[in-house]
């Protein structure tokens, strides 16, 4: 059975989540400092070891051999008169090239160190036992208690940062505990972690108590103890939900090939499959839209466009500006510029409301895109005036092949197999009711309505029906 001081230091180690050696590293520290304290002098190097069967301690002054060198003798400092000031210390110049200086502490010269054991040799560790002499007194046991209790504080802030610090960059499930100022604190499990403003979705409530899913940021330590950052905006949680609702991104059969997003407003996700049996814009939607609807509801009802990705750059374009039709695009590879064509129909859908479908498109695809009307002049373009921060993701890098002209026209037709399909009717009817004014102020206000209702995806208490069937025919968006 173990005895009493044992039980005691296993409880330690369970309610703190510590190692058994770490606690009694922590022990023979405070022992350590408690010899010092009542029976021993400042050049001891004091080493204790506790033994938890009977609760004895041992003692050794533990040095280090040395060769022989000169130690400056110890000039006695003249007494200050009261009233005057004691003279500032000079700090010395430490000469990096000079020799190290003998340490009365942790280091014994050889010829003193064969005296009492001739075999001495340099380097070797030298461990004198001490007698305790008696109990440890009221202040040796208060020195005790201190340094137990920051040794365990360290131990369990190392412990914590460490387990935090393999988690960075994965989502966590945590509970909200309260709002300070514009910060709100998280409990993520063993440690409370911070979401600065700027990590907060615009509009989004924190109830206390409400669980949330956030992205692990940064994990650093500081002198309390883990810094622990948290997200619901960074672009990293998208992907990280990705990975956890659909299988297929999670075995690596569908790719995210990259991410834009604009936190709490809309997301755009460019996904890829290398099997041809695998429709990778389905594989996201899920049966009946429960996939892409679970994410959708954990972004807080933030709208999700899934876009097929393509090596050829101006295709990638067409589908991103998804959910408006695109009637051609001209690139210009030196500029990275695109120019696209869509019908008058189709135009406030490209821009989308406050120019964000355009803004959106152009970061997910890495190229600036100008959009124009068929037969008339630039209407919008993914370089005005950006009203919210967007954040930018891209797992994995793919280079479009730049050979070829510098210009080049796609044609509609080339790539109408892969168009973004499974539009309700509603959109269709809204794009045929839409205004064919050419004033540029009248075209915003389109979009902002126009692309607000069209895209406004799936009612909160009514899932759309997906056709899963098979075809060539990509999925387009599912929003909420």
């Amino acid at each position: 059975m173990a005895s009493p001081i044992e039980q005691a230091i296993r409880q330690i180690v369970e309610e703190k989540g510590l190692s058994y050696e770490s606690v009694m590293e922590t022990i023979e520290a405070a022992l350590s400092a408690a010899f010092r304290k009542d029976f021993g002098h400042k050049l001891q190097n004091i080493e204790a070891q506790f033994n938890t069967e009977d609760g004895s301690v041992k003692v050794w002054d533990v040095k280090t051999v040395v060769e022989d060198q000169e130690v400056p003798e110890l000039v006695e400092e003249p007494e200050v008169p009261e009233g005057r000031r004691e003279p500032r210390e000079v700090v010395e110049e430490v000469d990096a090239d000079a020799e190290p200086k003998f340490n009365p502490k942790t280091e014994v010269m050889i010829t003193v160190a064969q005296q009492k054991n001739p075999d001495a040799q340099i380097g070797d560790v030298i461990r004198e036992p001490l007698e305790v002499p008696g109990e440890f007194g009221r202040m040796a046991a208060m020195t005790a208690k201190q340094v137990i209790t920051q040794k365990l504080r360290e131990a369990e802030r190392e412990v914590l940062y460490n387990e935090y610090k393999d988690q960075e960059g994965e989502v966590l499930i945590g509970t909200v505990q309260r709002r300070e100022g514009r910060v709100i604190l998280v409990d993520i499990g063993r440690g409370t972690a911070v979401m600065r403003p700027d990590d907060q979705i615009p509009g989004e409530r924190y109830n206390s108590g409400e669980r949330i899913k956030v992205f692990l940021r940064s994990v650093d330590l500081g002198v309390r103890g883990p810094e622990i950052l948290v997200s619901r905006t960074a672009p990293e949680l998208v992907l990280e939900l990705f990975k956890v609702e659909i299988p297929e991104i999670a075995d690596g059969t569908v790719k995210i090939e990259s991410i834009a997003r604009e936190a709490g407003s809309r997301s755009k996700v460019a996904v890829s499959c290398e099997d041809e049996g695998v429709d990778p814009i389905g594989a996201c939607i899920g049966q009946r839209g429960a996939r892409i609807q679970t994410i959708i509801a954990e972004l807080g009802n933030e709208k999700v466009d899934i876009i097929e990705f393509d090596t050829d750059p101006g295709v990638f374009v067409m589908n991103a500006l998804a959910p408006a039709k695109v009637s051609g695009v001209t690139l210009d590879e030196s500029e990275k510029m695109a120019t696209v064509t869509v019908a008058a129909d189709q135009l406030s859908l490209a821009i989308g409301r406050g120019g964000q479908n355009v803004r959106l498109a152009a970061r997910l695809t890495d190229w600036r895109i100008n959009v124009a009307e068929e037969g008339g002049e630039v209407k919008g373009s993914s370089e005005g005036a950006v009203r919210t921060p967007i954040a930018v993701v891209k797992p994995a890098v793919v280079e479009a092949d730049a050979e070829g002209a510098s210009e080049e026209v796609v044609d509609a037709e080339a790539v109408e197999e892969i168009e973004q399909a499974t539009l309700t009717e509603s959109l269709d009817e809204l794009a045929e009711a839409a205004d064919d004014n050419d004033d540029t102020a009248d075209l915003e206000d389109e979009s902002d309505d126009e692309a607000e209702e069209a895209q406004a995806g799936l009612e909160a208490d009514e899932l759309p029906t997906v056709e899963m069937e098979e075809s060539d025919e990509a999925h387009e968006e599912i929003t909420e």
